[in-house]
């Protein structure tokens, strides 16, 4: 073999011997680099990805700290009847835009009077089932003389799902949608009544141009400005204010929303409310836009037992009284204006 043979044979050879000795070197470098950096800032780093983990498992954990149908043990296979109560009812399913089957129960008043009476759509707050209302039901029923179509949300009781916001503002918009189904009830007499967390579901509800000219008027009772004003509240944090609305996953912006609201409205404030502090229903009564709303509060009252207090029913049969006596001026849908962002 000629000098020449060897030496073009091994310059492929060296060649690549280069490029991976100057690779090597690079990586090498590259690596001790990174040593640096991370002995250097590695806490830090380990401090935001801390942050962002834990952020995470608590926005997941939001609705578990929310929701608590399973509260009592039960609530999720026992579901108590109105005929323990001695009330005419009809156990009915309906579903949703998204296909969830929800459970409620419809109390009608005796046929001949069914259709002369306002129809209240019971929206119930965040633990146990509709079942454990309906000693207040009853009293609705009884006091005021009106039908009742109490709505499981999704997740509770009988109902399938899960809950969640947007969840439950389907939910409350199927029972709306079941009353306007049927043909044996006042349509022009739809009261939607909502407790608690059933309050900022209801005021969703009374918000959209779809369904506002079907409610004849709210009836909100112990119900919170937001979910972040809660945690807030319940935590003793100011820190919370400060924490972006993107970390919450259920907001429930009824201070907001109650703005847009523009049928009558009743505010039942619980004077001893100790879990949502009276206060909260006087900003939500001082920002809602209707024409006609009414500020009940009732002495006494706790934040579920207010309807316990004398003088509860008598107080809504008067505000009915005032609706049926000067009803206000109802806008026909057509004549709406419906700004889209």
């Amino acid at each position: 073999m000629s000098f020449k043979t060897r030496v073009s044979r091994c310059c492929p050879v060296r060649f690549v011997g280069r490029i991976i000795s100057k690779c090597w070197a690079s990586c090498g470098a590259f690596a001790f680099i990174c040593f640096i950096l991370y002995w250097l800032y590695g806490g830090i780093f380990l401090f935001f990805l801390l942050c962002f983990a834990t952020t995470g498992v608590l926005y997941r954990m939001e609705d578990l700290l929310l929701y608590h149908p399973e509260l009592p043990s039960h609530s999720r296979v026992y579901v108590p009847a109105p005929s323990m109560f001695n009330l005419p009812y009809q156990s009915v399913y309906t579903r949703t835009v998204d296909g969830t089957m929800l459970h409620m129960f419809f109390i009608s008043q005796p046929d001949d009077k069914a259709k002369d009476v306002p129809t209240v759509l019971f929206l119930h707050g965040n633990a146990g089932n509709m079942g454990h209302r309906l000693q207040n039901v009853s009293g609705l029923y009884h006091n005021i003389q009106c039908n009742v179509l109490m709505l499981e949300y999704r997740g509770y009781g009988l109902s399938q799902g899960t809950p969640s916001e947007e969840g439950l503002y389907m939910d409350a918009r199927a029972g709306l949608d079941y009353l306007s189904s049927r043909n044996d009830i006042n349509h022009n007499e739809i009261i939607v009544f909502g407790r608690s967390l059933g309050g900022a579901v209801a005021i969703d509800l009374a918000t959209r141009p779809e369904n506002s000219h079907r409610i004849w008027c709210l009836i909100l009772e112990n119900t919170f400005t937001s979910i972040p004003d809660m945690a807030a509240l319940l935590t003793s944090s100011k820190l919370l204010q400060y924490v972006p609305l993107l970390l919450y996953k259920n907001k429930y912006m009824s201070l907001l929303k109650i703005s847009s609201v523009s049928v009558p409205t009743l505010f039942v404030s619980g004077l001893g409310d100790a879990l949502v502090p009276p206060r909260m229903m006087t900003e939500l009564y001082k920002r809602c836009n209707s024409s006609c709303k009414r500020m009940l509060p009732i002495p006494g009252g706790t934040h579920n037992e207010t309807w316990n207090q004398s003088g509860y029913y008598k107080s809504i049969c008067d505000f009915l009284a005032e609706l049926r006596q000067s009803p206000p001026l109802r806008v026909p849908p057509s004549h709406w204006q419906i700004n889209e962002i």
